[in-house]
């Protein structure tokens, strides 16, 4: 029945629900706490590594390669051994010196390819400049690969098999399975397409979800630091999820993102502020998350994850033997 009374309540509350909506609209990202996860798959997998020796078998081992006195390198191999400790893993650390011929490097890994009692080989990166990267990684026993470098292993994932996953890559997995995005057909640009980082997670977020890597079935663009800024900020804006590893500070803007959309910063720069030295990554985070769904800080997001998917490569690397 027609109601002056109707219309009018109709009228003046509709403007109220566009309020209300613009409201929710404008609220700040969700922030993805990496330290958190991290914390809550340290113990998922002690509860492992405790389970796997009670029933009588050795405790997965690892040992890192540290070459030469790289402060910040220093902390992240500490960083990992005390993590490995926490979970179960027996753990070494060699040090060579940053001179070391790459052939003596070379024999090094070698030795612990053919130990049997040595489960997951990591070397630490940068190394110094007379060494060639590809080479040492390469050098790796490919089934001791834990960080997964290798070129079969990076094979192996492009053809959505079970091999060793880059660590980081299976952190940003792991991130955003843990955050329940939705992925399914949805669009992702990755930022940044080193052979280690940026083209496995875009991997991992395109590949079929029903294979064995567990991946995202996202449609996935892949960018870069040569991509225009015109060009970047064209694809950006079409993605519901956004991973950013060029090392750039500050490259992702605000401008650049789909309101409500996910935003992953593997990005890490050490930056200085007036007297003092901070941590940034690739995305301009105060103004970014005004306008995401979701987004990581740095430090604090990728960084305990990729320490953390290292030592669920060395345990389950332990457990296939």
């Amino acid at each position: 029945m027609f109601s002056w009374k109707n219309v009018l309540t109709a009228v003046f509350q509709w403007p109220v629900r566009r309020r209300i909506h613009a409201s929710a609209i404008s609220q700040e990202a969700i922030i993805i706490d990496g330290k958190k996860f991290a914390n809550d798959i340290q113990k998922e997998m002690k509860v492992t590594v405790d389970s796997w020796v009670q029933d009588g078998n050795r405790k997965p081992s690892l040992v890192a390669i540290l070459v030469g006195n790289n402060p910040a390198s220093k902390v992240y191999v500490q960083r990992k051994m005390k993590v490995a400790g926490f979970v179960g893993i027996d753990s070494s650390t060699i040090f060579l010196d940053e001179n070391i011929p790459q052939e003596e490097l070379v024999q090094k890994i070698h030795q612990l390819n053919e130990n049997e009692n040595v489960d997951g080989i990591l070397v630490q990166l940068p190394l110094s400049k007379h060494i060639n990267e590809h080479a040492i990684c390469q050098a790796i026993a490919p089934h001791k690969d834990v960080d997964g470098f290798h070129m079969e292993n990076i094979g192996t994932l492009s053809l959505n098999g079970c091999g060793i996953i880059p660590a980081t890559a299976l952190g940003v997995r792991e991130l955003i399975v843990r955050s329940k995005i939705d992925t399914l057909g949805k669009n992702a640009v990755v930022v940044g397409r080193s052979k280690h980082v940026g083209l496995p997670i875009a991997l991992l977020l395109h590949s079929n979800g029903k294979g064995e890597i567990g991946a995202l079935d996202m449609t996935t663009t892949i960018c870069h630091r040569y991509t225009p800024k015109t060009e970047l900020t064209k694809f950006s804006k079409l993605a519901d999820l956004l991973v950013s590893s060029t090392g750039i500070p500050g490259l992702i803007t605000k401008d650049m993102i789909k309101p409500g959309a996910c935003v992953i910063d593997v990005g890490i720069t050490r930056i200085k502020v007036g007297n003092k030295y901070k941590l940034v990554g690739d995305v301009d985070f105060e103004n970014v998350k005004q306008v995401a769904g979701f987004i990581t800080p740095v430090p604090g997001g990728v960084g305990p994850m990729t320490v953390a998917m290292l030592m669920k490569n060395t345990i389950t690397v332990a457990m296939k033997k």
